[in-house]
């Protein structure tokens, strides 16, 4: 479309939005094969959005109605997608003897380099399941952002470990904290009770 002067901004939403304009426009130097290839494109897109939309809903039926999945939805920055995922990932979690070793296996550790003895903390690992820890890492940066930090004890260790990390330190650390919750939640039968400042 750029090749035939028809900017639109980046972005999903503008391209909804002025896409209809564009293939209504006799004026435009679009090519009748052009807009009926446009026209194809928007229809399939369409469709896509329709089966992610039903998608969602069935997965937030399934979150809703299943026991250990609304427990999972207790904790702050678990959602329908991340408590689904998780429990069919790890089940019940029985097969990791403390949270510690759950978010060892979803990478949420240090890699470590040593030479001469001297042994030396990298970034995470990465190693394990990387589309769960995708989604903890977004689920925390949801609760960095949208928490609210006075009411809660979570709130003050995120402030305290901002002093001394990055932004995305303490994210991915909020998401080893989520991911032991999860561990604790799945084992214990209980639900997140959130602890007040």
């Amino acid at each position: 479309m750029l090749e035939n002067d028809i900017p639109i901004r980046t972005g999903r939403a503008h391209l909804r939005h002025e896409l209809p304009s564009v293939l209504e426009d006799a004026e435009n130097r679009l090519s009748d094969r052009l807009r009926g290839l446009l026209a194809r494109l928007r229809a399939h897109w369409e469709m896509l959005e329709a089966h992610i939309k039903d998608i969602s809903t069935e997965l937030e039926v399934v979150a809703k109605t299943r026991d250990d999945c609304r427990r999972l939805l207790t904790i702050p920055g678990i959602g329908p997608l991340a408590a689904t995922a998780i429990v069919s990932a790890v089940g019940n979690g029985s097969q990791f003897s403390r949270g510690r070793q759950m978010a060892a296996w979803l990478g949420f550790v240090p890699r470590q380099h040593s030479t001469g003895g001297v042994p030396k903390l990298l970034g995470i690992s990465k190693h394990g399941n990387n589309y769960l820890r995708r989604l903890l890492i977004h689920g925390a940066r949801s609760v960095y952002m949208h928490m609210n930090r006075e009411r809660f004890a979570l709130g003050r260790w995120i402030d305290e470990l901002q002093i001394r990390a990055h932004r995305n330190v303490v994210v991915v650390a909020l998401a080893n904290k989520i991911a032991r919750s999860c561990w604790a939640i799945l084992t214990s039968g209980s639900v997140y009770r959130a602890n007040s400042a």
